[in-house]
C-alpha cells in the first residue's frame, strides 16, 4: 500500500509564487516517477509537470514552461512544485501522484493512466 500527500496551497496574488511539496510513501519508489497535475473547476484535470525519479528527466506542459519547477528529494521520497509568475488561470486543485512502473516512453509522463497513486489535492487560488 501507498500514499502521496500534497501540501503548500494557498491563497496568493497575480504574479507571487508557491511551493508544492508531496510526500510520497510508497514501496519501492526509488525509480519511477512522480508528476503533478491540476483540475480547474468545470474543467478536466490536465498535466502540469513530471519528473523521472533519481535521474532528474523533467516535463512541462507548455502552460507552465519557464515558470514552473519540478524537482525531487530522493532521499525523502519527496516532490517539490516551484511555482513562479502564477497567473489567474492557474487557479486549480493541483494533485501529485507516483508510478511505480518503469517508464517506457516519454509520453506516459503525460499521460494519468499512467500513476498508480493520487493525492487528495491541495488547491492554488490566484488572484487577479
Amino acid at each position: 500500500q501507498g500514499q502521496v500527500v500534497e501540501s503548500g496551497g494557498g491563497l496568493v496574488q497575480a504574479g507571487a509564487s508557491l511551493r508544492l511539496s508531496c510526500v510520497a510513501s510508497v514501496p519501492s519508489f526509488s525509480n519511477y516517477a512522480m508528476g503533478w497535475f491540476r483540475q480547474a473547476p468545470g474543467k478536466d484535470r490536465e498535466f502540469v509537470a513530471a519528473i523521472r525519479w533519481n535521474a532528474g528527466d523533467t516535463y512541462y506542459s507548455d502552460s507552465v514552461k519557464g515558470r514552473f519547477t519540478i524537482s525531487g528529494d530522493y532521499g525523502e521520497n519527496t516532490g517539490y512544485l516551484q511555482m513562479t509568475s502564477l497567473k489567474p488561470e492557474d487557479t486549480a486543485v493541483y494533485y501529485c501522484a507516483v508510478r511505480r512502473a518503469m517508464i517506457r516512453y516519454s509520453g506516459q509522463y503525460y499521460q494519468e493512466s499512467s500513476y498508480d497513486y493520487w493525492g487528495q489535492g491541495t488547491q492554488v487560488t490566484v488572484s487577479s
